[in-house]
């Protein structure tokens, strides 16, 4: 897959591009369902039209831009997941359009000239609700409306799950209690967290059931606090876990406030600092709590391991 970014009005297309692409269009963070209908009717028509597939993308999120948050945004797929996902689908080109103030203030029409008709884009496809342009003016209905003649327009409907929209606000909305299953079925995969992992305090170790301390990759989604039945890959290798997202109460002062997220990798004993890790995550276990001593925490997660160990029987 061809990976170009632009940005708003220094770095674009010189020329009208050679290649004519079928293009998806829109933010996608998390790349859910919803976003691969999108996504799939874009490839079916540059099937049809015998021509490229293409996903349009903007970074950072708008949001950060114009001034709607004023808290660090997470991405559920940061954009090196994002790039990695596309891949699997089968894109021939992905566009990463810069997000900026000058970008922001684009008219519809210019929107249209500089990043569809210059990108020799002859059909775009996006959801039912995407607008572009300065204030989000522009519809899918002005999309086609100032298409001239030089493009074609689809228009993807809602796409629905247990009587509710899929949307990344609704994947968001599950991290935050920790329903992973549930998270599961609005992506159409596993939850994924990349991340280095570093040197701890070390004391899974002393208590017999050793952990990767993973440090995710900056601006990613955390789950809620907890311990999770996980999936980690490890130079190339895929292990059951047991994930523990928390402030470790049991040994911590209640003020430290440090998150930290630790993977007992089962039948696993290699040492692994520095090494770039994948986390998938399936299933809650438990709330994270304060055990009465060493004991009683090492006969917990004695437990939660079984618990993820049959989990991973039943459901693999």
């Amino acid at each position: 897959m061809e990976v170009h970014h632009l940005s708003y009005p220094n770095h674009l297309f010189e020329n009208k591009n050679e290649d004519a692409y079928s293009l998806a269009i829109g933010f996608f963070d998390g790349i859910h369902r919803g976003h691969q209908a999108v996504i799939q009717e874009a490839s079916a028509k540059g099937k049809e039209l015998q021509i490229k597939t293409a996903v349009m993308t903007f970074d950072p999120h708008p949001s950060l831009v114009l001034g709607k948050s004023k808290e660090q945004v997470f991405y559920i797929t940061p954009m090196e997941q994002k790039i990695d996902i596309l891949k699997g689908l089968n894109v021939d080109t992905l566009f990463v359009v810069r997000f900026t103030s000058d970008f922001a203030k684009l008219t519809p029409v210019q929107f249209i000239d500089s990043f569809i008709k210059k990108a020799n884009v002859k059909h775009v496809t996006a959801g039912f609700d995407f607008t572009f342009g300065a204030f989000g003016k522009g519809t899918m209905k002005e999309m086609e409306q100032l298409a001239g003649g030089e493009y074609t327009v689809s228009v993807v409907d809602k796409q629905m799950m247990t009587g509710d929209k899929i949307s990344s606000t609704r994947i968001r909305a599950e991290l935050k209690i920790g329903n992973m299953e549930q998270v599961k079925e609005l992506l159409g995969r596993p939850f994924m967290l990349s991340g280095v992992v570093i040197h701890g305090d070390k004391r899974g170790r002393t208590i017999d059931f050793p952990t990767a301390n993973v440090q995710p990759m900056e601006d990613q989604f955390i789950p809620s606090t907890g311990v999770y039945a996980v999936k980690i890959k490890v130079q190339e290798n895929w292990y059951e876990g047991v994930c523990n997202v928390g402030y470790k109460p049991t040994f911590n002062n209640p003020e430290d406030k440090k998150l930290s997220i630790e993977v007992h990798i089962i039948d696993f004993d290699q040492s692994i600092y520095g090494e770039e890790v994948i986390v998938h995550w399936y299933s809650h276990i438990r709330s994270e709590q304060k055990f009465n001593g060493i004991d009683a925490l090492k006969e917990q997660i004695g437990k939660d391991k079984l618990v993820a160990v049959n989990y991973f029987h039943i459901n693999e």
